[in-house]
């Protein structure tokens, strides 16, 4: 006797479901980043078209505006910076699986560190290298700080993550505001004084007098702070008993316990770290480019970040590249009218990001 099931009944209503891709393939796994910004970028194309604009010009106009001068790919670099580094902590983070959305709160507490080391813990005639020495240290230590705290409540209690460090990201913001409309306040504005000299981070301009070509270029050499990290994690995650735990414990959490590797120092350590990366950027942006505390000083780069490290596959050096893809994105979108351009474009590839790494992961099928 044979029994029909219920999908092969004639007449049963066909409906959407998603299979989990079984693997996939290594081309497409390379590819998925460029298929992706050029989805984001056509999508992007059609709202521009939409809202009475020449997509083609626009984005002509803002890739001469971010890469057509050495003056463009010095303020792309400028932007690039605090995503370089902010990405770098987020990836950390992501590879084993935890979700740290407090990027931007980190960044702003590595800021405020750095901040106090320059204008009141250190003074002014402290020799430049031990000034950004020590700023760097501090700015490290408050995002760290602030990473730390979903850390514990992650590896203790299984907090979401999520929740805790999206929710200390405004506590940060606000933190900050207290001291500069407060106690750090010049004359109550929404800013501290200056910093002295000798907490100004080099910038290229700095050294045109040796090398002329380098007149009036404002990126800083906190640059080369986020590709030396970059290169050092990506050797890191590629040759350390620690690198292969965070990416066990990232694959199959389970069977990282049953291998030994303990879950709970490792959520912590991951933490610290990304907070810290995230401080970091706080930090160069203070010292590189506002040189004070102020409000709004980040235009969400911590967030950003999280894109970036998602588009460029959690690898740290692809990181770099994509930051400065970004970096691009924000220069032009300035120069661009309507204003929000960058903003809509980044909001675009966010969600076809989001979409497409669902349609990798999963295949779509019609069943009975």
């Amino acid at each position: 006797m044979t029994t029909r099931s219920a999908a092969a009944l004639p007449g049963a209503r066909r409906r959407l479901r998603l299979e989990r891709r079984l693997e996939q393939p290594r081309w497409l796994q390379f590819l998925s980043p460029v298929i992706l910004i050029a989805a984001a970028l056509l999508v992007g194309g059609l709202l521009l078209q939409i809202a009475g604009a020449n997509p083609w010009l626009v984005y002509r106009r803002m890739a001469q505006v971010a890469f057509g001068s050495a003056y463009g790919w010095s303020d792309t670099t400028v932007k690039a910076t605090p995503l370089i580094l902010a990405g770098l902590g987020v990836a950390l983070a992501f590879r084993m699986r935890l979700w740290n959305i407090g990027a931007e709160g980190q960044l702003f507490l590595g800021a405020f560190m750095a901040s106090g080391v320059a204008l009141h813990w250190l003074p002014p005639e402290t020799p430049r290298p031990l000034m950004l020495t020590a700023m760097a240290v501090a700015g490290f230590v408050g995002g760290a700080l602030w990473g730390l705290i979903p850390g514990l409540l992650k590896a203790w209690l299984n907090v979401n993550e999520i929740i805790t460090s999206l929710m200390l990201n405004y506590v940060a913001i606000y933190w900050n505001n207290y001291f500069i409309y407060g106690p750090w306040s010049q004359r109550g504005f929404g800013l501290t004084p200056t910093f002295p000299r000798s907490a100004w981070m080099p910038r290229f301009t700095d050294y045109a007098e040796t090398f002329p070509a380098l007149r009036g270029l404002t990126a800083h050499f906190g640059i080369f702070l986020g590709i030396g990290l970059a290169l050092l994690i990506w050797l890191v995650l590629r040759y350390t008993r620690w690198g292969f735990e965070i990416n066990v414990i990232g694959d199959n959490p389970r069977a990282a316990r049953y291998a030994g590797i303990h879950l709970g120092r490792n959520i912590v350590l991951a933490m610290i770290l990304s907070g810290g990366l995230a401080g970091l950027a706080g930090m160069s942006e203070v010292s590189g480019v506002v040189h004070r505390l102020q409000e709004r000083f980040s235009p969400g780069y911590g967030f950003t970040a999280i894109i970036i490290a998602w588009l460029a596959k959690l690898n740290p050096l692809a990181i770099v590249l994509v930051a400065y893809l970004f970096g691009g994105l924000l220069v032009g979108g300035d120069e661009i009218q309507p204003a929000g351009i960058a903003q809509l474009l980044q909001g675009v590839i966010l969600f076809v990001v989001v979409g497409g790494e669902v349609l990798l992961q999963y295949r779509v099928r019609w069943t009975r």
